[in-house]
């Protein structure tokens, strides 16, 4: 049985690969910063496939080096989807940007140290058009670092990611360790743990309570962790995907206020599908550190290319109509 290194199992999208790659007959090594959280990830991961014998835990750290060399012990493949916890944007832009960097290349290094085969690193379509308003994303799209436009979490990924290129690009070609990137959007889909700290999921449960009484007007490609899962796996199955960025996410755009609208649609009454006037959301982000996040997305129009996936992988995403209202069906009983 092969077995994979997923770093960041107790995340969100972490914890959807797991299930993905327990379903496909693979041993799982899961890290996590602290094994304090083992059984709330083994409870969260259980709720979809029964993985007592081949799933175990190592506690590992982007910052650290210790643990590395381990954990990477045995495992024929790497899924890094480790990546800084986010919140709220912090005051010194490299609280994020050092980790974000710093951890890409410490995984990586230590995989080819390790002769693991192939790593599939998890970066963001921001790394692709953080920087303009509107944009049509394809495999060649990247958002300008040095731009004043831009937050610390999308210069983190952006960062992270050219890293991990200029990394691989750079082996000796005898011993190239294969690499392939997945770039999702804002991702949604139904919580296995009840851990709702992720900003998306954070989003559909304040819209859901009626807790944000507007919503800024952003028009962007969106993800289902489902989809995101499937497609890592995919990926490190299928050498055709070897050197390749992946977007995985809708086509079109979907707007913040749109989600809202179809949440009130299906029964979720408090929902309010209004959008905040920009100008108060602009105004706003000067004391909130939450709304500043928001701002590289306001007044966005952003599409994808997503036919490189599609016909790599005979993938079609999930609708996204299904995806918020799984997401929001998740949620509901937690509240």
């Amino acid at each position: 049985m092969k077995k994979v290194l997923l770093t960041g199992i107790s995340g969100f999208v972490g914890q959807h690969c797991a299930v993905k790659l327990l379903e496909h007959g693979y041993a799982v090594r899961g890290s996590i910063r602290n094994l304090s959280k083992e059984q709330e990830v083994r409870k969260g991961i259980a709720k979809v496939i029964d993985a007592k014998t081949n799933l175990e835990f190592c506690e590992l750290d982007l910052m650290r080096d210790k643990g590395w060399d381990k954990a990477m012990e045995g495992c024929d493949y790497v899924l890094h989807v480790a990546s800084p916890f986010v919140i709220a944007e912090p005051k010194d832009e490299n609280e994020m940007i050092k980790p974000a960097v710093e951890g890409t290349l410490r995984a990586l290094k230590a995989a080819k140290k390790a002769g693991i085969k192939k790593v599939v690193l998890t970066s963001s379509t921001v790394a692709m058009a953080g920087d303009k308003k509107n944009n049509h994303l394809t495999q060649t799209s990247w958002t300008n670092p040095e731009t004043d436009k831009i937050t610390a979490y999308i210069k983190s990924k952006t960062l992270a990611e050219k890293a991990a290129w200029n990394f691989y690009n750079n082996q000796e070609t005898e011993t190239k360790m294969e690499l392939t990137v997945v770039n999702p959007g804002p991702i949604y889909g139904p919580t296995l743990t009840g851990n709702l700290s992720g900003a998306s999921m954070r989003m559909i449960k304040d819209i859901i309570t009626g807790k944000v009484p507007m919503l800024p007007n952003a028009h962007y490609v969106m993800s289902d962790v489902r989809d995101i899962a499937k497609i890592h796996v995919a990926a490190m199955e299928n050498d055709k995907s070897n050197g390749a960025r992946l977007i995985v996410s809708s086509e079109q755009p979907y707007s913040f206020v749109g989600i809202a609208a179809l949440l009130k649609k299906n029964g979720f009454e408090k929902a309010r599908p209004i959008k905040a006037p920009s100008l108060m959301v602009k105004f706003m982000s000067l004391f909130n550190s939450e709304m500043k996040g928001m701002l590289p997305f306001l007044d966005t129009e952003v599409s994808a290319d997503i036919s490189i996936t599609k016909q790599v992988f005979n993938w079609e995403p999930i609708h996204f109509e299904k995806t918020i209202l799984d997401t929001a069906k998740s949620i509901q009983p937690l509240l």
